[in-house]
């Protein structure tokens, strides 16, 4: 994983030139704001991203960041850890906009590889919500055996329910994710596992952002 990506540091977006464009029947924006975002990752806590395993990076044009975990499995069956078949991560970030700018996420692409016999089943979830705020609704993807290939799950938010961060207010962005699995019926011998996990850095979890400007 390359050094700019780590936990410790800002990443911050390059400059785009392109004025945003209003859609009229929502005021969110087409394109995000001129200026550059920059992501400070204030904590990271679970079992499924250990400290130095979860990294962050905004992409070049401001309408999305990314995050990619190398150490994110959980697994059951056969000789597993019995607290392995769940792991979590919550990530509390500090995301600079731009002054006069607000904020929201629009849909999250989750993926990774999943390996399951028949008989086992897995879910991935995931919630979003800014400090001071209440928890969003979490948005579950179950999967069922006999599975053994990538996969993917997506969320999107409609533009009438989306959650705008205080405009002029620094308020932390807060993302809990969860991976479980369940050997359920499977042979005992076996193992079943799920990751969203990746050695290369090619996987990564992507979180799409919608833009508005402040009153």
């Amino acid at each position: 994983m390359a050094g700019g990506l780590l936990l410790s540091g800002a990443v911050a977006a390059l400059l785009t030139t392109a004025l945003p464009a209003r859609t009229p029947a929502s005021g969110v924006f087409d394109n995000p704001p001129p200026d550059k975002i920059v992501i400070d990752v204030a904590t990271v806590n679970g079992s499924g991203c250990p400290e130095g395993t979860a990294a962050v990076a905004v992409s070049p044009d401001n309408t999305a960041f990314t995050v990619t975990y190398s150490s994110y499995l959980a697994q059951a069956g056969g000789n597993s850890d019995p607290t392995a078949f769940r792991k979590n991560c919550q990530l509390n970030l500090v995301v600079h906009v731009p002054q006069g700018f607000t904020y929201a996420i629009a849909s999250a692409d989750y993926r990774g590889f999943l390996s399951l016999q028949p008989g086992a089943t897995a879910t991935q979830k995931a919630s979003y919500y800014f400090q001071g705020s209440s928890n969003t609704v979490p948005k579950t993807h179950p999967f069922n055996g006999a599975f053994n290939d990538n996969w993917e799950a997506t969320d999107s938010t409609d533009v009438a329910q989306l959650v705008w961060a205080p405009c002029g207010v620094l308020r932390n962005f807060n993302i809990n994710t969860e991976l479980r699995v369940n050997a359920g019926t499977q042979s005992p011998d076996k193992v079943s596992f799920m990751t969203m996990d990746s050695t290369d850095g090619d996987i990564s979890t992507v979180y799409h952002m919608a833009w508005k400007q402040c009153p």
